[in-house]
């Protein structure tokens, strides 16, 4: 059964295939390039991100300059969202982890450029940067969060210059008021309360992406509870889910990160959907090009055994893998 390809694509997905590297003669599988979609580049080493099976990254917090800046022609392959934007001395503003160049607060509901302050210049900064999403703080328990017409504005002019929005959201209201607002998605999974079937309905009706992060609440029992009930919930009835580890919060693996998997298998998200999670290419309509993702040794023949089979992936180019006959 393990060399079945059938069975290997109705347990991974439709683009799991066996395959050699032409070069070494290992065999294993190929898989799409693995994207994580919730990043912070000034905080980590990228450079092991390739070996560690992550060919693609969305940095969600970071300097609009430096990003632009970078060369990203290899691998990882970048998407951002520049600095986060917030309301006037709110989070992270003052974080030992934050430098100043990664927020922008915004003091003025104005859709008009150039106004100090204004909704429109920060979002126009960040498009101007080369941002392919912009990232809003919601977070109530650290600060001061947007009203409803200032965050209502940042989501206009986003949706204007063709920018999803997402939402850090966090504290009492905080995802109600980011998904009434129109936000596109949530960086990380609704933690504070279980949403119920109401608001999650809502959420899929409205496109929404959810950007998983299940594994930074180990160390609290009652945020992990919330996070994989309502990211279950969300799974079941259809909705987007996003691999995402928030890379640079505490001590990570550079690489895929087997907790992080582990925990979106418990919430459901198993198996073939967990391999399109990880590997969906939001914000981009394409997926990075020329490489793949590759997992050495025999694959899988149980959905329980794939999350630790993950754990070697690893990012080759695609030229050098030699498919068998299928």
């Amino acid at each position: 059964m393990s060399h079945d390809p059938e069975a290997l694509r109705a347990l991974l997905g439709p683009e799991a295939a066996l395959c050699r590297r032409a070069i070494t003669g290992e065999h294993g599988v190929s898989l799409p390039p693995f994207i994580d979609h919730h990043v912070h580049l000034h905080l980590i080493d990228e450079t092991g991100l390739a070996a560690g099976g992550i060919a693609g990254v969305v940095d969600l917090g970071g300097d609009p300059v430096a990003l632009a800046r970078r060369e990203n022609h290899g691998i990882p392959r970048v998407a951002y969202a520049g600095a986060f934007l917030t309301a006037p001395g709110g989070y992270p503003v003052g974080r030992s982890w934050a430098p100043a160049e990664i927020a922008r607060e915004i003091s003025d509901p104005s859709t008009h450029p150039g106004v100090p302050g204004g909704a429109a210049t920060a979002v126009d900064e960040q498009a101007s940067f080369g941002a392919s999403v912009i990232k809003v703080s919601l977070n109530s328990t650290a600060g001061p969060v947007f009203d409803a017409a200032t965050l209502a504005a940042v989501v206009e002019l986003s949706r204007e210059r063709g920018l999803p929005v997402v939402a850090h959201a966090e504290g009492d209201g905080m995802p109600r008021l980011a998904l009434d607002a129109g936000v596109d998605g949530f960086a990380h999974t609704p933690f504070g309360e279980f949403v119920g079937r109401t608001f999650t309905a809502h959420a899929i009706s409205s496109g929404q992406v959810w950007i998983s992060t299940l594994a930074i609440h180990d160390a609290d029992a009652e945020a992990a509870e919330f996070a994989r009930v309502n990211l279950a919930g969300f799974a079941a009835a259809g909705g987007r889910v996003l691999y995402g580890t928030d890379l640079g919060n505490g001590d990570q693996p550079i690489g895929v990160n087997p907790a992080e998997v582990a925990a979106l298998d418990r919430a459901g998200v198993r198996g073939a959907a967990l391999v399109a999670a990880m590997a969906d290419p939001w914000p981009a309509a394409e997926r990075p090009s020329g490489v793949s993702t590759f997992v050495p040794g025999p694959p899988p023949t149980r959905l329980d055994d794939v999350p630790e089979w993950l754990r070697a992936a690893t990012v080759v180019p695609t030229e050098e893998l030699v498919h068998d006959d299928l």
